[in-house]
């Protein structure tokens, strides 16, 4: 630290740095599930999920929270919950890595754009919230922006509106879980592995799986799968903590933004109702983000593990 920065300044640009690092890495993922794409969606998954368990244990070790791991194990309704939570999880990456490997970068980064908006859907049909005039203005906006995509291209954005809806789902059972970020992510993907272990050994035995069939370069690059998912959520979690919500509120565009980006770099289709479409969406965003850092409740954001 510099002798001009104040300890609080360095949090800051701690957090600030974690932050970018976590929003780049979920922004650029489709160039890892590009790199990986001759092996199936589910053998991808069952990789994600197997390689976060070793990685994910190193970090618990390394940050001292396996105390926090176990307590969240003696705690029924947290473990039931963090099982509702990787069920959410486990079919928002399987949606995701789909998309990529299907050609819809540009889809997948819309539900990214659209899961903010839908924070706000699910507080007032679930909790019964009331909306501010700013609010139903981004709502109302976003709405016109899916529905001009569904009528003018006549192609309903139903990998958005799945990406965004289980993403909200699982954002909401981690908010009133009462476990960190990484020690509830470990817990998740160890449910999990056991039916991503069987597959994968199935996939082996059949003489489907792309892993251990000659490829060392594949092979590392699917192991490759449990830091490219864990790190950016560590990266966030040290960014949560020293940042304003409103400032993580703004980071969290970087990711769908590269993920744009990228769709119109690997040539995917873009009318003009794909720009009407996402200019209504970037719009809402807009008065959404301003209403928010104004009123000072910009929601957290949830935590990505895409």
């Amino acid at each position: 630290m510099s002798e001009s920065q104040t300890p609080a300044q360095s949090a800051i640009r701690l957090g600030l740095i974690t932050g970018v690092i976590a929003y780049f890495i979920w922004g650029i993922f489709p160039i890892y599930i590009k790199s990986v794409d001759a092996v199936s969606a589910m053998e991808i998954m069952a990789h994600r999920i197997l390689w976060s368990v070793p990685f994910g244990a190193l970090i618990l070790t390394f940050r001292r929270q396996w105390p926090e791991v176990l307590g969240a194990l003696g705690d029924k309704r947290v473990l039931f919950m963090l099982a509702l939570a990787a069920i959410s999880i486990a079919a928002n990456w399987y949606i995701y890595v789909l998309a990529v490997l299907g050609g819809r970068v540009l889809e997948a980064s819309l539900g990214y754009y659209i899961n903010p908006l839908m924070y706000v859907a699910a507080g007032v049909f679930i909790l019964g919230e009331t909306l501010r005039k700013a609010q139903i203005i981004a709502v109302a906006l976003a709405s016109a922006g899916v529905l001009t995509l569904t009528f003018g291209a006549g192609v309903f954005p139903l990998t958005s509106i799945l990406l965004a809806a289980l993403f909200t789902a699982y954002g909401y059972i981690r908010k009133t879980t009462n476990v960190g970020a990484m020690p509830g992510l470990f817990i998740e993907v160890c449910l999990l592995s056991p039916i991503a272990l069987i597959y994968l050994i199935w996939l082996i035995k059949a003489g489907n799986a792309v892993f251990l069939s000659g490829e060392i370069g594949m092979d590392i690059l699917l192991v490759l799968a449990g830091p490219v998912t864990v790190i950016p959520l560590v990266c966030f979690a040290l960014a949560a903590r020293r940042l304003r919500l409103s400032t993580l509120g703004f980071l969290q565009y970087i990711g769908p933004t590269l993920q744009f980006a990228l769709g119109i770099y690997f040539g995917e289709k873009f009318t003009l109702y794909h720009a009407i479409c996402f200019g209504l969406i970037w719009t809402a965003l807009a008065i959404f983000s301003f209403d928010a850092r104004r009123a000072s409740v910009l929601p957290r954001p949830a935590l990505r593990t895409n």
